[in-house]
């Protein structure tokens, strides 16, 4: 279930500081602050503890996004706070949300990006800081439209391009760069 206790303030503003400060603040991604400065952004947290629980609320998420008025809700992050802690049950959870993609009918018209704490692309260390692209403070699906990537797209002709860029801008910042950065300092 989706919360709206206060007790998940803190997770939402932990959440905003990564999209500011990082996704935006660093560039990561090129798309978001348009995104951000429209409020076009739905911060949803879950209070799930499990899988299935996860899946529920992806699902109504996936529902939400997919009626919503793009010009409304164009994205949504569904926060983890207490699920999928592990990165490796993370990674396999996946497979499962594009499976309820298919079986909303839904693949084409919205899709899943993920992030996670401990976020680690394949052939790389823990510590490698190519990892941070992709790490925010809780484990996050990232519900996103086609049609608005899509359109990014075409206004940023070297998409391809975003991937090295982050590494190097990542690289340049340096792992202790980066916990300062989240850490607000």
């Amino acid at each position: 279930m989706i919360s709206t206790s206060d007790a998940y303030d803190h997770v939402l503003e932990e959440t905003r500081h990564w999209v500011t400060a990082a996704v935006i603040g660093l560039n990561l991604c090129p798309f978001a602050k348009a995104v951000q400065v429209k409020e076009q952004i739905r911060y949803a947290v879950s209070d799930a503890t499990d899988e299935e629980s996860v899946l529920a609320d992806l699902q109504t998420e996936l529902a939400l996004l997919a009626e919503a008025d793009p010009q409304r809700i164009d994205t949504t992050l569904l926060i983890l706070p207490d699920a999928l802690d592990d990165f490796l049950d993370f990674n396999d959870f996946e497979a499962r949300a594009e499976r309820l993609l298919k079986r909303m009918g839904l693949e084409g018209e919205l899709q899943v990006a993920t992030f996670h704490p401990d976020f680690q692309f394949a052939g790389t260390e823990p510590d490698d800081i190519e990892n941070c692209t992709n790490r925010s403070p809780y484990p996050i699906l990232h519900l996103l439209r086609e049609a608005s990537i899509d359109r990014a797209v075409e206004a940023f002709p070297d998409a391809a391009e975003i991937y090295e860029k982050n590494i190097d801008t990542m690289r340049r910042l340096g792992l202790d760069g980066w916990k300062k950065l989240m850490a607000g300092q």
